[in-house]
């Protein structure tokens, strides 16, 4: 269990600003809003951003913090004793400070545009029957997105080259699907910070911080006992063989 400090909690402060802002801005420019607001929303562009907006910020910090920018993530790297409770504890709140002030950076940019989309909050869309369809959209969007990030840093056959890439494409494809149902938040923080600076605290505020959580702890129950029990542990290189010494004549 890694011990995290300051530059692993400012990264995740920033990272997640970052990823707030950027999501919370394209949400603004390219969702439309009202009745059909879902058929006059290009979300493969959002979906993208998404994408390439994850994978950036892995790059950057992943190094430094883990590159969780989500309390889901921590959440889970949690329950697979990967990081110290305490730590995880300022992890989840630099996360959701992160969250509010790139909310805050969309409104004071994009003041006007935002006010129609309350800046980026998701929301339910009509589409689906209710809250309880938008609690279930949000729990397997997070077990998805929390599964990959734990199989490729924390497995025994890391796949921490395609790391970055992985999940960020990953967020992608949620968020092309989920974003005209749910939002695509799958992130406590993502939701919290526009939700907060927009005031758009509804009723179905509960399905975007208990479906991430029950997302989150379902893929750390199948990394624990199907991805890591079952996968083959990572085999040593055979040492080579040292010639001998020449005989003494």
């Amino acid at each position: 269990m890694q011990e995290r400090g300051i530059a692993a909690y400012l990264a995740e402060l920033i990272g997640t600003l970052l990823l707030v802002f950027f999501i919370t801005s394209v949400v603004v420019l390219f969702v439309a809003t009202g009745n059909q607001a879902q058929f006059g929303s290009d979300f493969a562009v959002v979906g993208l951003v998404h994408a390439f907006v994850l994978f950036g910020l892995v790059v950057m910090f992943g190094v430094v913090s883990g590159g969780h920018f989500n309390p889901a993530v921590t959440l889970a790297a949690i329950a697979i004793k990967r990081i110290n409770p305490v730590d995880g504890a300022i992890y989840m709140l630099a996360q959701l400070s992160g969250g509010v002030l790139g909310a805050l950076l969309t409104k004071g940019l994009l003041l006007d545009e935002g006010r129609a989309t309350d800046f980026g909050t998701p929301a339910v869309s009509g589409l689906l029957g209710g809250n309880f369809q938008g609690f279930i959209v949000e729990g397997v969007g997070t077990f998805c997105l929390v599964l990959v990030i734990l199989a490729a840093v924390y497995s025994k056959k890391s796949f921490k080259d395609w790391a970055p890439i992985a999940i960020g494409a990953t967020l992608g494809f949620i968020v092309m699907v989920a974003g005209p149902l749910t939002g695509g938040s799958v992130n406590p923080a993502r939701w919290f910070g526009p939700a907060l600076v927009g005031n758009a605290f509804e009723g179905s505020w509960w399905l975007y911080i208990l479906g991430p959580i029950a997302g989150s702890g379902l893929a750390a129950v199948v990394f624990r006992f199907v991805i890591e029990a079952g996968a083959p542990a990572p085999t040593e290189p055979p040492e080579k063989v040292k010639p001998s010494a020449p005989a003494s004549s």
